[in-house]
Parts: C-alpha cells; structure tokens; sequence
C-alpha cells in the first residue's frame, strides 16, 4: 500500500510517500480502507522526535491518528462491525510505529471504532476523533461540567478548543475563551459567551472565580489565577508541579484515551447541530500535500481541522 512515512526525525521534508506492507490485523481489529485521515499537533511534534521519550519507534514511521473509512476485513472477534461499514476512529498508537494513519489502509481495534454517520462526509469524520475525544473526556469526563458553572478554555480556536467550547455550552456552562481577534466572530458563533485576545489582555485581568480551567497550552499558573479555591483545572500540555497541586483548586493532566462509544456520541452531537466540525483545510495524499499540511499546522493559526483525503477504495 501507499503511505507516508518519515525515515528520521526532523522537518516537514522528512515526510515522503512510499510503498510499505498492509497491516496485519489480529482477532479484534479491522482493516479500514481509508478516505481521509487529519493533522493534529501530535504528529509534528512526533515528526521533530519529541515523544520519543514515549515512543522508541523504529523507522519508518507512519504518522497520524485520525482515520475515516470503509471495513474491508475483520477479524474473528469483531461483532459489532462488518465489512462495507463506514466508520471512524482514533486508533491506538502502535508499539512498532507503522501503523499510523498516513495510509491507505489502517488496522483499528473494534472498541476503537464507530459507525460513521450518513449525514457526515468522510472529511468531516476525519476531522472528529482526536480533538473530540480530547475535548469530551476533558469536559466532560474530567472536570465534569456542570449547568451554569464558568469555565475557561485556553486556544480556543485549535481542534481540541473548537469543540471544547461547544461541548462546554451543550452542558450549559458560560464559557470564556483565548483567541487571536481574526477569530473571535467564529468562536462567538460556536458559543463562546468572552473571547480574549490573549495579545492584549491577561485573563487574570477579566476572569475571577471561575469553576473550571481547561489548559491546552502550558499556561497552568495563569489558569490556577482565576479559579475558586474549590475549582479544578485539567491540562493537555503540561506536567502540574507538586507546588502548583497545593494551591487548593484540583490539578490533573489527561492524556487521550483512544474510545469507540464515546466518538459515537460525538457523532451523533454532530448530527443533532450541536457540535460543529471545522475544517480549515483539505490537503491531498501525496507527499507534498502531507508536507504542506505540517508547515500549515505548525507555523499557521488557523482555526478549524486541517484534512487529508485520501479516498482508497474499499
């Protein structure tokens, strides 16, 4: 099959398109046909070789985790999924790193995967399920959001912002948010009720006695600034220190955890009009368009999920 790998770490030319085998796929996996895939933050970084110290992949490395497809095999354990279902799915990062979703297939455990909706295009299915899940399990999982409470969302206009904020309101939170002013009208339409151009503005400045801190940047000690003693925050960026954990509002880290009946409410929030999917970008699968995609990415401050079709067929 078709994939692009990087054979070293470094920049974005490091990405180039090759010929590498199909996956094997054990008992309670299945091989997706892939229509699109998306970029998110974790792939340049793990592009630059900064998770190596969580990953000792051996190269060639497939990048990507994001996938939108067709089932064409299953294994013997797979029963909620047959062959010819459209799914989507974060797939687990394999231990051998040649599993990503630069490919025009990609092998997926089943509790992994969801029904991908008819309503929702490929490209659309694509752009969900890393900011999404990141976004929910945060939300709603960790700092379990409730009616009326007030929470900040750090980036609101990165992947994982843009449905934290919508998801945030469909809880029925008031939600304050952190964006460059070009983005502003967007994320007031998604739901955003105060947007801060963080150029201009400390929050610390605006924000007191919030409930809920959601960090996506590294920024805890602003984020601990605004909280009530009895608030929590939650970071995808940073590692809290034992001093910032004994200011008395709760500090915790989350790392994604990959869940196909999750992605299926998502899913459905996107069907219901409750959660908006923006992309920004669709890029095609080549290895000038994956090299695009990652200098867009990583140098741009775009708003909305950059997309790679892919369109293998099933």
């Amino acid at each position: 099959m078709q994939a692009v790998v990087i054979n070293q770490y470094g920049g974005p030319e490091e990405l180039q398109m090759t010929t590498i085998d199909q996956p094997t796929i054990t008992a309670d996996e299945v091989l997706v046909a892939v229509k699109a895939t998306s970029i998110n933050p974790i792939d340049w970084k793990a592009r630059q070789g900064l998770l190596k110290g969580m990953f000792d992949w051996q190269m060639p490395v497939v990048l990507g985790w994001d996938v939108a497809g067709i089932i064409v095999a299953a294994g013997p354990a797979v029963t909620k999924f047959k062959l010819g279902d459209a799914v989507f799915a974060r797939p687990d990062i394999y231990e051998d790193g040649r599993r990503g979703t630069y490919a025009e297939y990609a092998a997926v455990k089943e509790d992994k995967l969801a029904l991908k909706p008819t309503e929702l295009s490929f490209e659309q299915a694509a752009a969900l399920p890393l900011a999404g899940l990141t976004a929910y399990q945060v939300i709603h999982n960790q700092l379990k959001i409730q009616a009326g409470e007030k929470v900040l969302i750090q980036a609101g206009a990165g992947g994982v912002g843009l449905n934290a904020i919508q998801i945030a309101k469909y809880l029925g939170a008031e939600v304050a948010t952190t964006a460059s002013p070009n983005h502003h009208d967007l994320l007031k339409k998604l739901g955003a009720d105060q947007v801060i151009d963080y150029h201009t503005t400390a929050i610390q400045d605006v924000l007191h006695d919030y409930d809920a801190v959601f960090d996506t940047i590294d920024a805890i000690d602003d984020g601990l600034a605004i909280l009530k003693p009895t608030g929590r925050l939650v970071t995808i960026d940073g590692q809290p220190t034992d001093a910032q954990k004994a200011q008395g509002p709760t500090v915790t880290s989350w790392w994604l955890q990959p869940n196909g009946q999750e992605l299926a409410i998502l899913g459905e929030l996107a069907v219901q009009g409750q959660l908006q999917i923006v992309i920004d970008q669709v890029f095609p699968f080549s290895t000038a368009g994956l090299q695009a995609a990652h200098r867009y990415s990583e140098n741009s401050h775009s708003a909305g999920k950059l997309i790679i079709n892919i369109g293998t067929e099933a």
